[in-house]
């Protein structure tokens, strides 16, 4: 079971016991069935959804006919979501909607993280830097010592391979597990889960039902 929605923002409810729990709020679907694959066609079984309408000028002439075999307008975000079963829950021009998990209680949230651009070993590690005293100059931020001959014997003094340098930080796909799915508002298409997920407000995000925690 998955969802395509937009990460609107997050706020704060009191839940029945009066304590403030940190919530993010999520505009998930209308999600348009664009396709049903199925071994026979495409060797593999999965259903495509699509979700947020784009203008017909941003499309390529490839984009405009797959929607239209599903009798549906091209969409801005498509995903898949393989299914086990013989027959698929859904067939094209179908729509997704919230109701689909009004009886969850966990959920699954992939979306892609903020990008942050270049950073430096404390930022993107956690390092710890070095001593802000005793003689230290215009090297506090620096990550230490990186390669060596008698830390890497027998490799050479060539910096290891996975050594934590700076580098290109965020903007990569994550999926944050088990969060609670607190309610969800059928009318206005929005689910309410606790806690953050990954990605900026307006940011794509799949719901899916956790794997892990029913």
């Amino acid at each position: 079971m998955m969802l395509i929605g937009k990460k609107v923002g997050m706020t704060q409810i009191y839940d029945e016991n009066g304590k403030i729990l940190p919530v993010t709020v999520i505009l998930a679907g209308p999600c348009t069935v664009m396709q049903v694959k199925t071994v026979e066609t495409d060797g593999y079984k999965a259903v495509q959804l699509g979700f947020d309408d784009v203008k017909a000028s941003r499309l390529i002439k490839s984009e405009e006919g797959h929607a239209k075999k599903a009798n549906a307008s091209a969409k801005r975000c498509v995903r898949e979501d393989k299914f086990d079963g013989k027959e698929a829950p859904y067939k094209a021009g179908d729509a997704v909607t919230v109701e689909a998990f009004a009886e969850v209680k966990y959920v699954d949230i992939t979306g892609t993280s903020k990008g942050k651009g270049y950073q430096g070993g404390m930022k993107r590690h956690g390092f710890g830097g070095m001593p802000a005293s005793h003689g230290t100059e215009r090297k506090h931020r620096s990550p230490g010592s990186i390669a060596g001959h008698a830390a890497n014997r027998g490799w050479g003094g060539k910096p290891a391979k996975g050594k934590r340098m700076a580098g290109h930080m965020g903007n990569v796909k994550i999926t944050s597990k088990n969060h609670a799915l607190v309610s969800v508002d059928a009318e206005k298409n929005l689910i309410v889960v606790k806690g953050a997920v990954p990605g900026p407000a307006g940011g794509y995000v799949i719901v899916k039902q956790s794997k892990g925690k029913k």
